[in-house]
């Protein structure tokens, strides 16, 4: 595939020269700033330096009120709190932190992850029906009950409570419950709409702290988990979550909890987010795709060490187990792709009754690397069902095709970018054939394309000391704040091997005109081994720098190249 180049438009020179002067900035990462909104020396200021005390007062949020009050009266009296949550690593931070949190203040909470497959998403009947036969008159749902106005009214006859503490957008109704936190409702007044579902179960916790007299660096001591569920679940860097990250990781650093430090082996020094989303977040994913996410909370919440380096190991072989199993489906969806001769169509649906349902997703994006469209993959379901997960492209809203194709459907949900749903089996080929033709009347010849956003061109004797020490302050990395992408042109390449058992990835040295050179890597991209060597060309790339043995040392992480004739 070959991507487009967008560079993104230079702020008005006046903004970058104020950055410049103010704050010493390098001029390109004065315009990154500027690019991404951030153009006084005040927010400059902020920006560079987050700071606990910064953090929005709980109380902002529409109902913490209430949810608090009802907490204490649980507590008071001795009523059993149970702490339920989604399978994923934002639902199941969220439970490890609510729980640990509430036990160490009281006895008598426990904990409910409903299971993937007999039970879905979100709040369950199931889930109700086990905290009405042991004795629960509380429930706090966190990272899921937003919707679930049946299931509140169904627990709400039993005489059982709920919190909810969501992050989703709310319905037209939101259910009836005892509290809910949610700051996407629209009559919320709290000032940051961006929160994890673990992030509103922290200002819940917060709260609490505040009306028990708990001092607020017992909250603080969960930042860790929030950090992993702000990497995990894909929420802008922004703003309180920014706060929130940059914390949370650097107790993931220095004092990471037992469990965690647990999945994350001895070396935690440098750790940031994108380790998070490519190493710990597929690990506590895995057990509640393959097995049960309970275990995700067992090791999340436990002390033992014994207990955790049993449990940590598991969770590990669940997700190579989980690699594997992507790996074959993947491989069996491309294959079935061009049995059917459906390279050149405009959007994937593939199906088979063999695949397991637990790495649909995982399968879908991949797919996505090699056709750049909109895609489906299902698999057999429940009660002669199939069901699957849908994602889509930059700027394509594949919710909007899938509720075009809604009489067909059994269930839905998800929004523009991912989504999940289910079907009769005798409904598919119809389905399908509609759905490629919606997206071939919706999609643009632009969005067919994958595309790069570059931030700015730089030369590489622009790359020195200060230039890394200001770039490295402007972590964490991640949505709302993307680590840098440079453009440098005319450059040559040496020294280049090939890396991976297969040979598919680069290891080289970049020089300039000047002589100027830097190590790069380019993950991927072994077809070019020659390009590189008897080429020149431009180049895009990410700076990290790498810790190896007690050393340092710059690498440019290559994103894509065009080489010239």
């Amino acid at each position: 595939m070959k991507n487009q180049w967008i560079i993104n438009p230079k702020p008005e020179d006046n903004i970058v020269g104020k950055l410049m002067t103010e704050v010493n900035l390098p001029e390109p990462l004065a315009i990154i700033l500027a690019q991404r909104g951030i153009n006084t020396f005040e927010l400059a200021k902020e920006f560079f330096r987050p700071n606990l005390s910064q953090l929005h007062d709980p109380f902002l949020m529409k109902n913490m009120d209430k949810a608090v009050e009802r907490i204490l009266n649980a507590i008071q009296n001795e009523e059993k709190i149970l702490v339920y949550g989604d399978y994923d690593v934002d639902g199941t931070t969220a439970v490890a932190l609510m729980y640990s949190f509430l036990t160490s203040v009281y006895e008598n909470v426990s904990y409910y992850i409903p299971d993937r497959y007999s039970e879905g998403y979100g709040v369950s009947i199931q889930g109700i029906d086990y905290a009405n036969e042991n004795g629960f008159s509380l429930i706090i749902a966190l990272d899921c009950g937003i919707k679930a106005n049946q299931q509140v009214e169904y627990a709400n006859e039993r005489n059982i409570d709920f919190i909810i503490c969501d992050h989703h957008l709310p319905g037209e109704e939101v259910p009836d419950a005892c509290a809910v936190l949610d700051p996407k409702q629209n009559d919320c007044n709290y000032p940051f709409k961006e929160l994890s579902g673990c992030g509103v179960g922290f200002k819940l916790a917060q709260a609490l702290a505040g009306r028990l007299n708990v001092e607020e660096a017992k909250v603080f001591t969960f930042l860790d988990l929030l950090a992993v569920s702000i990497a995990a679940d894909i929420v802008p860097i922004t703003g309180e979550n920014r706060i929130l990250a940059f914390y949370g990781l650097k107790a993931l650093r220095e004092s990471p909890s037992p469990g965690l430090k647990g999945l994350l082996g001895e070396s935690t020094d440098n750790i940031e987010i994108s380790d998070i989303v490519f190493n710990v977040a597929p690990k506590i994913n895995a057990t509640g795709r393959l097995e049960h996410a309970s275990q995700s909370v067992e090791l999340l919440i436990s002390k033992d060490e014994e207990s955790i380096l049993k449990i940590a190991k598991d969770i590990s072989e669940l997700n190579t187990q989980r690699k594997e199993t992507d790996g074959s489906v993947t491989a069996e969806a491309i294959e079935l792709i061009k049995s059917n001769q459906e390279e050149e169509r405009f959007s994937t649906v593939v199906y088979s009754a063999n695949w397991h349902k637990g790495v649909l997703g995982i399968v879908a994006s991949r797919l996505i690397e090699t056709y750049y469209r909109p895609t489906l993959v299902l698999t057999e379901g429940n009660q002669g069902e199939i069901t699957g997960s849908a994602r889509s492209v930059k700027d394509f809203d594949i919710y909007e095709v899938i509720d075009e194709c809604s009489d067909l459907l059994s269930r839905y949900g998800g929004h523009r970018f991912a989504a999940g749903l289910s079907m009769q089996k005798e409904n598919f080929e119809v389905f399908k054939t509609r759905f490629e033709e919606i997206v071939k009347r919706k999609i643009t010849a632009i969005q067919r394309v994958p595309s790069i956003e570059i931030d700015t061109e730089i030369s590489l004797s622009e790359i020195n000391p200060k230039f890394i020490r200001i770039l490295n302050q402007m972590k964490p990395f991640g949505p709302g704040n993307m680590a840098p992408l440079f453009l440098t042109k005319d450059l040559e390449g040496g020294n280049i091997s090939a890396m991976g058992k297969t040979g598919d990835h680069l290891r080289f040295e970049v020089m300039d005109t000047n002589g100027q050179k830097f190590t790069a890597v380019a993950f991927g991209m072994g077809k070019h081994l020659e390009d590189f060597k008897y080429s020149r060309f431009d180049l895009v790339y990410s700076i990290r720098e790498n810790h190896f043995r007690g050393n340092s040392y710059l690498q440019l992480n290559v994103q894509d190249a065009r080489f010239k004739d």
